[in-house]
């Protein structure tokens, strides 16, 4: 048996942050939504899956707007038309009370699972049973925390729940899956549930929304659980290649999982090692030679991408301005129409004889003689910033108390550029 997990479509999610920089990309990232969509649809026609699982979060909003529900539908209908059922359930972003059911009637063999009750469905091939479907769907935007959304999706309780509503012969069926759309023990806020009860819940397969990065549990090589991700990466925070898994089940075999890319606009953070180069047309030769290479990984023709520059180079006074940056980042842009930079950032460090500062003796040798005594006294160094933050009012945020010898280290090579500049000059 092979159906199609796929989970957190967004249609019609906006596109935050780009607009700013490039109208004509941030409506091509809105229409790559929809585009995704599109493939998700095809590739269940054209592998003839025998279901469609989609785990919640259709919409990007609980107020869709009407194109959005008339595409949404669209891809229902071509898949109805082929025969292919559709079983699927709301998220936080498209919760059952918000469903618009004003707008259209949900093609046959397409059905929406309860979010009041564990709710279940029986698929059969030639008018024998197939597969047990269970889920349960958000009813609000949040989740109860004393209520637990796995809660009644069993094996068991599919049996009993189809076997009462006339079909006795449910649990003949060899296979089971079960769909929610929830945190795992991932995400602590968004009905968490723990992977032993999913796994000790009798279901095969666990297709899974919400966590917007693809993932199998307890591993690839035993996917009883599994997260598909979005199908469309929408800012550079959902980076690398996005889609849907097609899963096989084969009676007492591990289920077999394959990702299916269905993304037309890739986003990547790229760093790019521009040590070497001896002039910037190098570094914009560098980073486009890069930007190809990330590409072909990518497994997808558009991209977005997000670059920083590093290494140690003589360059880098003219990469700390961020006009050069800006000229160079717009040349980028007009190198390749399939690419877009939306920001190229600096990391890179000057070329310096730290040694020879120590031995002329002048200021910036007493400044790294304190800034050595600073880096060997970490309790000292958080403590100071801790007090910083605190008289700010501003709690110390968790990432800065972990990263505050990286942050050290770059401040104390910014109050270096600070002082060579001066005496240079």
């Amino acid at each position: 048996m092979t159906f199609i997990h796929a989970a957190d479509l967004h249609l019609g999610a906006p596109m935050r942050g780009l607009r700013a920089l490039s109208e004509s990309w941030a409506d091509r990232v809105r229409t790559a939504i929809a585009e995704a969509y599109g493939r998700v649809v095809q590739t269940a026609i054209d592998r003839q899956v025998d279901f469609v699982l989609i785990a919640g979060d259709m919409f990007d909003t609980a107020c869709a707007s009407y194109a959005d529900y008339r595409l949404f539908f669209r891809g229902l209908e071509r898949l109805s038309q082929a025969g292919i059922p559709v079983f699927m359930v709301t998220g936080n972003h498209d919760p059952f009370t918000s469903w618009q059911r004003e707008f259209f009637n949900l093609p046959e063999g397409v059905e929406m699972l309860s979010a009041q009750k564990p709710d279940f469905r029986l698929v059969r091939r030639d008018g024998q049973p197939l597969c047990l479907v269970g889920g349960r769907g958000y009813y609000n935007q949040t989740w109860p925390r004393e209520l637990c959304i796995a809660d009644g999706v069993t094996r068991q309780a599919a049996e009993e729940a189809l076997a009462a509503a006339g079909q006795p012969d449910a649990a003949d069926a060899p296979f089971a899956v079960g769909m929610l759309h929830c945190g795992l023990d991932l995400d602590p806020e968004k009905a968490p549930v723990s992977p032993r009860q999913l796994l000790g819940a009798g279901m095969d397969y666990w297709a899974l929304g919400h966590i917007h990065l693809k993932g199998l549990f307890p591993s690839a090589d035993n996917p009883r659980i599994g997260f598909s991700g979005c199908i469309q990466g929408r800012d550079i925070r959902e980076t690398e290649e996005r889609g849907i898994y097609c899963v096989t089940l084969r009676k007492g075999e591990v289920p077999a999982v394959e990702f299916v890319p269905t993304a037309s606009i890739v986003w990547q953070r790229m760093d790019v090692d521009v040590s070497g180069c001896e002039s910037l047309p190098d570094v914009s030769e560098r980073v486009m030679r890069e930007l190809f290479a990330a590409n072909g990984r990518a497994r997808c023709e558009e991209m977005v991408s997000r670059i920083t520059l590093a290494g140690t180079t003589k360059l880098h006074g003219l990469l700390a301005r961020p006009d050069v940056r800006e000229d160079m980042r717009e040349s980028l842009n007009d190198q390749y129409p399939l690419f877009f930079c939306d920001a190229l950032l600096d990391a890179t460090k000057p070329v310096r004889d730290e040694a020879l500062l120590r031995e002329e003796g002048l200021f910036p040798a007493t400044f790294l003689q304190v800034a050595d005594v600073q880096a060997s006294e970490e309790d000292e160094l958080l403590s100071y910033v801790q007090d910083e933050f605190l008289s700010r009012g501003v709690k110390l945020p968790g990432s800065v108390a972990r990263s505050v010898d990286e942050l050290a280290a770059e401040a104390r090579s910014l109050v270096l550029d600070v002082l060579l500049s001066e005496e240079s000059s």
